[in-house]
């Protein structure tokens, strides 16, 4: 009989991974409160939005040098 361990089947994945997005949205989110940049209905709606922690980490980023929170979303 073949062992499933948890943490390798799809759906400790799927966790895995809601788990990353959320900790990206909240990162985005704290980054501008702690630099004092206000943050919109629009601009949070956009953000929670979000799915991929691969988006929510190039926001982050740009979050720590943006003046105002809809530079999150101009492409370079």
């Amino acid at each position: 009989m073949a062992i499933q361990y948890f943490w390798r089947h799809p759906l400790a994945e799927q966790i895995r991974e809601e788990g990353r997005v959320e900790v990206g949205i909240e990162m985005v989110l704290r980054i501008l409160e702690w630099r004092g940049i206000p943050v919109s209905a629009a601009v949070r709606k956009q953000v929670r939005a979000c799915s991929d922690p691969d988006q929510l980490t190039a926001w982050a980023q740009r979050a720590v040098h943006a003046t105002d929170a809809a530079e999150l979303f101009v492409e370079e």
